[in-house]
Order: C-alpha cells, then structure tokens, then sequence
C-alpha cells in the first residue's frame, strides 16, 4: 500500500514522515523541495517561477514512487510526502499550465491504482514559517490547502484529516489509520 501525506506547506508534513521512518516505516520525501534546492544550487532563486518546474517535480516523484516500488521486498506500506496530485494544485496556484506529462502520469495514478485512496491530509499549524523553499505567507499557505483539498477530492481521493496536534500523536494517527485501511477493516478516521 502506498499511502499520501499531503497539506499545507508548513503543516508538518516532514515531520510526521520522519516520526514514521524513525519507527521502521519507508517514507519517500518531497519532491518540489528538492527539485528547488537543486535549483537554487545551480543559482537560480525562485525556480517555481518558471513553467518546467512543475514537470521537473513530476518526473521526480515518479522516480521515487519507482525506486520505493524497487526497494526491499516485503515492506507492504510506504509514505509518500505528496504525490503528483499535489503538482497538479502547485501549477494551478502559480498559474503555470499543466504539462502533458502530468496529466497522464495523474490518469496512470488512477488506472493502475498506485496510490490508496485515502489521502492523509495534514492540517495547518496556525502559522507558516517561510524557508529558503518556502516563501508563502500564513493567509496565501491557507489558501493553498484549500486548494490541494478541492484538487484531491476532484481527482476523487477520500481526505483523512490529521488536526494540528503533537507530532507522536499524528504520527500514531497516521500509523493505526494507515495499519487499519492495509487490514481491510475500515477507517477509524473516516465517517
């Protein structure tokens, strides 16, 4: 089972993974924040600004969603920190068109059933610390996870919806919903 952790920027997302991976679990990081230190290590500032950015983050969670696939036999749950999905209300919120590859990496999402579902969905925080990758406000990262919820639900993903709270108890909630959903026996966070 491949499992999506996705919010807000700021939500807590990379903690809440790291909280999984330090109890065994594989854990895949996100792709855009790379794809921008990259960037920015080559000397360019603000890559997001320009419209190859978002398929070259689409061609690295492909990458990594392969190389999880190829990693040690037998591990039957990985966490992904965003997912193509997310690319998609990335290029909507800058305005940069949706490239064709995206779009069909989402249609083969769909149609080989790579991703669960569920989607957890990581609420904010009550703030937004900016960073080198991340330069958006608290009122523009609200309006962001607006959007990612409306572009998940469009793409017909069910959001779970882990409330701020303690990283140990979103971690666990993420554990126990994710252990339940992998077993067939249904979503204790669902309604």
């Amino acid at each position: 089972m491949r499992y999506i952790i996705t919010g807000t920027p700021g939500a807590g997302k990379t903690t809440i993974l790291r909280g999984l991976a330090a109890r065994g679990h594989v854990t895949v990081e996100e792709a855009a924040t790379a794809v921008i230190a990259a960037e920015q290590a080559r000397g360019d500032s603000e890559p997001w600004t320009r419209p190859a950015f978002i398929a070259k983050v689409a061609d690295l969670q492909r990458r990594r969603q392969e190389q999880a696939d190829a990693g040690p036999g037998g591990v039957a749950v990985r966490f992904f920190d965003r997912s193509p999905v997310c690319t998609h209300a990335l290029a909507t919120y800058v305005g940069h068109p949706v490239p064709s590859a995206l779009t069909t990496e989402i249609e083969r999402l769909a149609r080989e059933g790579v991703y669960d579902r569920h989607v957890f969905f990581v609420r904010n925080l009550g703030f937004c610390e900016p960073t080198d990758a991340r330069r958006i406000t608290f009122e523009e990262s609200l309006e962001f996870e607006r959007l990612h919820e409306e572009t998940y639900r469009a793409f017909g993903y069910h959001l779970i919806d882990l409330p701020a709270g303690p990283p140990d108890e979103r971690v666990a909630l993420v554990e126990e919903t994710a252990s339940r959903l992998a077993a067939g026996t249904g979503c204790p966070a669902c309604p």
